[in-house]
């Protein structure tokens, strides 16, 4: 059921966003556009609540229910980054706003930072998701699956470290730079 209710969740975010933003810049309905942005967070409540109330009614916590809190951590912390990333993009098809912008060199290596950052948070908040699940089920053999999920966050924020190392090492060149140049 968990699983569903994620891919439910990821959806519903997505038709929130394109429909706030078809409200705005297709509709011009300003207010409609930001109640349907609004709607993309509440997801996540409805996601932590399904989560809860599944593993309180007796379901041995399982992946689903870890991924459930990587989701919760991501959506939080990437949330308001992807509808800005879908925000420049559609201003620009339909509205004449500016081409997205690429970024390279040093501001490409800022934003590989701030997504440490970003996921920093992300794996934070995971994990606090995770502790307050193993503690609202309070049996060990039940929560197993959900302590499994802390070396994951820790790998992801170790891979998204390395990354960002490299892009400091070997920043992105603008297209049609050679690398020698």
């Amino acid at each position: 059921m968990v699983l569903t209710v994620i891919i439910a969740c990821e959806i519903g975010f997505w038709i929130a966003v394109l429909g706030g933003l078809a409200a705005r810049y297709l509709l011009h309905a300003r207010r409609l556009s930001v109640v349907l942005l609004l709607a993309a967070p509440l997801l996540d409540v409805v996601l932590l609540v399904a989560t809860a109330v599944d593993l309180r009614s007796g379901a041995t916590a399982s992946l689903e229910h870890g991924l459930a809190a990587l989701y919760l951590g991501f959506s939080v912390a990437y949330g308001h980054r992807l509808v800005h990333w879908a925000d420049v993009r559609f201003a620009h098809r339909f509205a004449g706003g500016p081409a997205p912008v690429k970024p390279t060199g040093a501001a490409y290596t800022r934003a590989c930072w701030a997504d440490v950052g970003r996921t920093l948070l992300a794996v934070s908040i995971a994990g606090v998701v995770l502790l307050g699940l193993i503690a609202w089920v309070d049996v060990p053999e039940r929560s197993e699956a959900l302590r499994a999920e802390f070396p994951l966050l820790a790998l992801i924020l170790g891979l998204e470290l390395l990354w960002a190392v490299s892009c400091t090492v070997w920043p992105r060149r603008p297209a049609g730079v050679a690398a020698g140049a």
